[in-house]
């Protein structure tokens, strides 16, 4: 398999991670989850824009455009004859001595490599069961950081409790999940909190907010608040990885009737009729 590190394509036993990247010891970087299929990455140049604005607003400068780095990712692609999965790409500050300011000297330090993977299909079916946590994050969640342990501890808590993802509740009202973005529908209208900095606008929200808009469904731009989560009709939720995928139950409780719901379904079949689409574009 080869990465991409920098400018050069090596193989894996050539990466090389400084112990003084400020990505290693401070998180101090952004990164991005592209997904690929058919060996065609969905949606990329939404992903690198998102990419470079994460930078920006962590004051990374950058020294490639999007241009370039698109043909080196479809290179990668290749190279590493990835059919159907995911392309990880991650950017740190650089390498210099451990100090918490901006050092002057340091380069950004640039990632990419594929992750073979198929899609969760039986899972897109079913639904899975969530918890609901506090949301411990920082509050510029709109940038795709590096810094993921507020994450990552809810995760966790999802996964001891037998669930596949912890829906985050600030000053009592739903912001997102640990790794996806969370919708609810009640009486027929689709219920998302708005895109600011307590939240990561997904690109695969963005795609499912403009499928809703074509299939004349409302949009309410709301925080939930943590009591309305046992009103809702459905609940779904969106990544990159995960596509739109049904939660059935939160807290040990049902949404509906225990199954996905049938708006739900709409916008699944929606999300596969785009996925179609863009590989029909693409040859």
């Amino acid at each position: 398999m080869y990465y991409l590190q920098n400018n050069e394509f090596v193989e894996r036993h050539q990466v090389h991670v400084d112990l003084e990247d400020r990505g290693y010891q401070f998180g101090d970087g952004v990164y991005e989850v592209i997904r690929v299929y058919d060996q065609k990455p969905f949606y990329l140049a939404e992903h690198l824009t998102r990419l470079f604005r994460s930078a920006s607003e962590i004051r990374i400068n950058l020294s490639f455009s999007i241009e370039e780095l698109t043909k080196r990712l479809h290179t990668l692609i290749n190279k590493n004859n990835l059919i159907h999965g995911n392309l990880y790409l991650q950017v740190s500050r650089g390498i210099a001595p451990r100090n918490h300011a901006f050092p002057k000297e340091a380069k950004p330090v640039f990632i990419a490599y594929t992750i073979p993977s198929d899609r969760p299909i039986d899972t897109l079916e079913q639904g899975v069961k969530a918890i609901t946590t506090q949301d411990i994050r920082w509050l510029r969640c709109d940038i795709k950081s590096l810094n993921l342990l507020g994450a990552v501890l809810a995760k966790q808590e999802a996964v001891d409790a037998g669930c596949s993802e912890a829906i985050l509740i600030r000053d009592q009202v739903v912001t997102e999940g640990s790794s996806t973005n969370i919708f609810f529908v009640k009486e027929g209208k689709l219920i998302t909190h708005p895109a600011n900095q307590l939240i990561l606008h997904g690109i695969t929200r963005e795609i499912v907010l403009e499928q809703a808009k074509k299939l004349q469904l409302p949009i309410v731009f709301e925080a939930l608040s943590h009591s309305e989560i046992g009103h809702v009709d459905e609940c779904f939720m969106t990544s990159t990885t995960m596509e739109v995928c049904p939660i059935i139950q939160i807290d040990e409780k049902p949404i509906g009737d225990g199954t996905p719901g049938s708006l739900t379904r709409q916008l699944q079949a929606a999300y596969i009729e785009e996925i179609a689409r863009l590989a029909l574009v693409s040859n």
